[in-house]
């Protein structure tokens, strides 16, 4: 397995962004929108950091969101008896929301951009 710094580098760089947004910033556009946007990135460029060969990468971080929202809706933290758990709350969340899955959607059609954006500029 070859590690790929620049995919790692850009998941840490989202990853602190997201970071920031959940600690400082409390408005009704960047934290719930933003935000939402941005953690499909985070779990696509960790992923490619390590795999490359995935094709529709995009679309299974997007399908795994979604799943995580359904989670919510369910409310799946409690099902598991984890409410106790603040980085299960955090990582699972606990409101389910329409608009975040259509904002997954919006962060999913910037990767694709992306992979095809440079899979042009490496041809």
């Amino acid at each position: 397995m070859k590690i790929n710094y620049k995919n790692l580098s850009i998941f840490f760089i989202l990853l602190i962004v997201e970071i920031y947004i959940a600690l400082f910033i409390h408005d009704n556009i960047v934290r719930p929108f933003v935000g939402d946007v941005l953690v499909v990135g985070v779990v696509y460029f960790f992923i490619r950091s390590f795999i490359n060969k995935i094709k529709f990468l995009p679309v299974y971080v997007f399908l795994f969101a979604c799943l995580i929202e359904v989670g919510q809706y369910f409310n799946l933290v409690s099902i598991l008896h984890m409410e106790n758990f603040k980085a299960a709350r955090i990582i699972m969340g606990s409101n389910f929301d329409f608009n975040d899955i259509f904002c997954y959607l919006i962060g999913t059609i910037f990767l694709f951009v992306y992979e095809a954006f440079c899979s042009q500029k490496f041809n």
